[in-house]
């Protein structure tokens, strides 16, 4: 039998980079621990298992030393106020993903003859954050008024992710990595990342995040492209890091789901109720969380009744039961982005794309790859 002649060290390694369980990889490797110990060496094919278990390329593990990972684009993460030291393998996974299926939609767009999007650094840090706000609106179609449109501030989320779309910005939203159930991407990690391009920007949000907060953070990636940055972060409480870039960002998305003077309007009519914020919500189509988050911006309410609230939030979110998986294609177009999706369809429909590579890019294949692409020209 064949073994690979692999150093313990990197076993190891790979074990704490993909942030899983030990009992839970024991379970599915028994020899685990012996590989750990040097007693024993994997076979070839159980490497290439614990590989894919641990979403580890296995070249990596027939090198002399772990190598150093850091993430391919700017890092705004912190945590208690320190830039948090590593990513873990499902974050590294999903970002190198989203640049693969980046790079091909950015040549495909080139073939195409497309033109460059005005929007993508259209703005500086130097614009006024309600100058950007009342660009971004006008070039996604969310003026005044344009949350009156939706019952719910669920239904506002939908319309702002096709608004984006719609304006040739992909929009991933997704908690797992690909479509693989058993590598949850971890909220406490990141919130969401953005990978900026003329042709092609892309916001990736991560689906592991309650939907209360989503809406803030496809605000706050929105305004990286308007700025021509990458980046990825967390944005704990709605809190930006220090950085100028997160700053303005933030600023700028808050802006743009509740303008600073239309609260300052409404804010006599709800403050004295039981639940102002809840009241603020429905009128703006947000979630709560950032109706108040915004309320405690514009110093509306104090810092203590601002996080008693969150906490209370957080807690009655918790409570609520889980929904189901839902439609399986109805969330691929969330998972793979309709846009994206779109051009992949029609490549491969035409001859332009092997089938082979589209599954690749989709991580859908045979009849579910077929019914992915009738149920997006039906839509």
């Amino acid at each position: 039998m064949s073994r690979a002649n692999i150093k313990s060290d990197l076993i190891d390694w790979a074990c704490n980079r993909s942030c899983a369980k030990l009992d839970v990889l024991e379970k599915r490797f028994p020899k685990l621990p012996q590989w750990l110990s040097g007693d024993l060496q994997p076979t070839m094919n159980q490497l290439e298992s614990f590989s894919k278990a641990t979403l580890t390329p296995l070249g990596y593990f027939f090198l002399s030393t772990p190598p150093v990972e850091s993430l391919p684009v700017p890092d705004f993460r912190t945590v208690k106020g320190r830039a948090v030291a590593r990513p873990s393998a499902a974050l590294l996974e999903t970002i190198y993903s989203m640049q693969r299926r980046q790079d091909w939609l950015r040549e495909y767009l080139e073939e195409e003859g497309e033109d460059s999007l005005t929007i993508v650094g259209s703005v500086t840090l130097e614009t006024l954050p309600t100058v950007a706000a009342r660009a971004i609106r006008e070039a996604l179609g969310v003026l005044d008024g344009w949350a009156d449109e939706h019952v719910t501030w669920e239904s506002a989320l939908i319309g702002l992710r096709r608004a984006a779309e719609a304006s040739g910005i992909v929009v991933v939203i997704n908690g797992v990595v690909g479509n693989n159930t058993h590598a949850p991407l971890n909220v406490q990690e990141f919130r969401g990342f953005v990978l900026s391009d003329k042709l092609a920007p892309l916001i990736f949000i991560n689906g592991a995040d309650a939907k209360s907060a989503q809406m803030f953070t496809l605000a706050h990636e929105i305004a990286h492209v308007w700025l021509g940055r990458d980046g990825v972060f967390d944005l704990p409480d709605l809190e930006a890091s220090g950085d100028k870039v997160e700053m303005f960002c933030n600023q700028v998305a808050a802006e743009v789901l509740i303008p600073s003077v239309e609260l300052q309007q409404k804010w006599a009519l709800v403050s004295s109720r039981h639940q102002p914020f809840q009241a603020l919500a429905r009128m703006f189509k947000v979630s709560p969380i950032v109706a108040a988050r915004r309320a405690f911006d514009l110093q509306l309410v104090t810092r203590e009744v601002f996080f008693e609230f969150i906490k209370g939030y957080r807690a009655y979110e918790l409570s609520r039961p889980k929904s189901s998986g839902g439609d399986f294609y109805r969330t691929q177009e969330t998972r793979i982005g309709r846009r994206f999706g779109l051009a992949v369809t029609r490549a491969a429909k035409a001859g332009r794309l092997l089938y082979r590579d589209a599954y690749q890019l989709t991580g859908l294949a045979g009849k579910t790859f077929d019914l992915y692409a009738e149920g997006l020209r039906m839509t």
